[in-house]
């Protein structure tokens, strides 16, 4: 009796061995990210796209921004300036000025032009040109946001024509509804609002890290710009 149930297990365990060879030697397709993305139909590539033009953008405009900053944190010359200014040299502080290009040295370029007028016309004269800095500074900034609400809207295109596409397998499939038929609809559904989503929270990103880069530029130059206006009230 014993014997009788052991050859039984060794039957079952050799029988669920060829089976599980039988199996692996099938080459199942194995589902990739490059698939699931091809899944996802035309929208996808605008996906990538609109993702590709905001990558862009960011990397473009944070070097930009960082140069920027970079030479509005560098207080050799500010000092320079100052220097110039308490010597008497105006004209050496305005070449000063005139030869660096920042915004930072535009604005007070601009300060030096409007010399012998009243301070207030001075510093309404530093302002505006710090507003055109800024204007240029923010340039194409808006895009990375519109990329962001953008994403999650064409993802969810994608699922409403997902779905569309899947009860129209189903129609024409009368009786013969089966997991294939649904399958495609389906998968064009699920992977287009994954790819919107994913687009829309990696651009979300990048234009808060612009943002916060813009502000802190901002702040700088109103420090610098405040430095200039209290350098020229000080007594000649």
């Amino acid at each position: 009796m014993m014997k009788s149930l052991l050859l039984i297990q060794s039957d079952a365990v050799q029988t669920a061995i060829e089976t599980a060879d039988a199996a692996a030697g099938t080459g199942v397709e194995r589902i990739t990210l490059w698939n699931m993305a091809m899944n996802g139909g035309w929208i996808m590539i605008i996906l990538a796209l609109l993702l590709i033009l905001a990558l862009y953008i960011f990397i473009e405009r944070y070097l930009t921004l960082s140069a920027a900053l970079k030479g509005q944190e560098d207080n050799v010359f500010m000092d320079n300036i100052r220097g110039y200014v308490h010597e008497g040299n105006l004209d050496e502080a305005r070449n000063l000025a005139k030869q660096t290009d920042t915004p930072l040295g535009r604005m007070i370029n601009k300060g030096f032009s409007r010399l012998g007028r009243p301070l207030p016309d001075i510093q309404a004269a530093i302002e505006n040109e710090g507003k055109l800095e800024v204007a240029n500074l923010e340039k194409r900034v808006s895009l990375v946001a519109t990329v962001a609400s953008l994403g999650p809207m064409l993802g969810f295109l994608g699922t409403v024509t997902g779905m569309i596409t899947a009860f129209q397998d189903m129609a024409h499939a009368g009786n013969n509804i089966s997991i294939q038929t649904l399958s495609g609809g389906i998968s064009t559904a699920m992977v287009t609002t994954v790819g919107g989503l994913i687009v829309g929270i990696i651009c979300y990103f990048l234009y808060n890290l612009l943002v916060t880069r813009v502000n802190k530029v901002v702040f700088e130059l109103e420090v610098r710009a405040n430095e200039f206006m209290d350098l020229l009230h000080e007594p000649a």
